[in-house]
């Protein structure tokens, strides 16, 4: 993953904000809107092109394109750069391969001790019930 190259692909849209300002919410264009194509992006390779489509499928387009808002704060460039930092930390979180499972086997006291404890549930059960006449 190339950062550099991944900041020069990001296209920014302002757009009028809701929330804290008063009249100055109606004038401003403070909402950032960050868009990122991860299927014709140059700064990724084609193994984690296709791990950020599978695992953030449910945040893409249907052209595959990345869409995140910031409308935290009344400055522009102050939503720019959060927007900016939350992209970062969501490829990175998004990039990382989880490690796979071994299988192993359960040791022979595991299997022991789930033996007995079915066998004392099972008699504290029969316990309950009424006697047979």
């Amino acid at each position: 993953m190339n950062i550099a190259e991944l900041f020069r692909e990001l296209t920014f849209k302002a757009t009028r904000s809701s929330g804290a300002g008063g009249q100055h919410v109606n004038k401003v264009s403070s909402k950032i809107e960050l868009s990122f194509d991860i299927k014709n992006s140059i700064g990724l390779s084609s193994r984690e092109k296709e791990l950020l489509s599978k695992n953030l499928a449910h945040r893409l387009t249907k052209n595959h394109f990345l869409i995140l808002f910031c409308d935290d704060t009344r400055s522009q460039h102050r939503n720019k750069e959060l927007a900016i930092k939350r992209f970062i930390e969501l490829i990175k979180l998004n990039l990382i391969r989880p490690k796979s499972r071994r299988p192993t086997k359960p040791t022979k006291n595991s299997i022991k001790k789930r033996v007995e404890t079915k066998k004392k549930n099972s008699l504290k059960k029969a316990l309950r019930k009424k006697p047979k006449i």
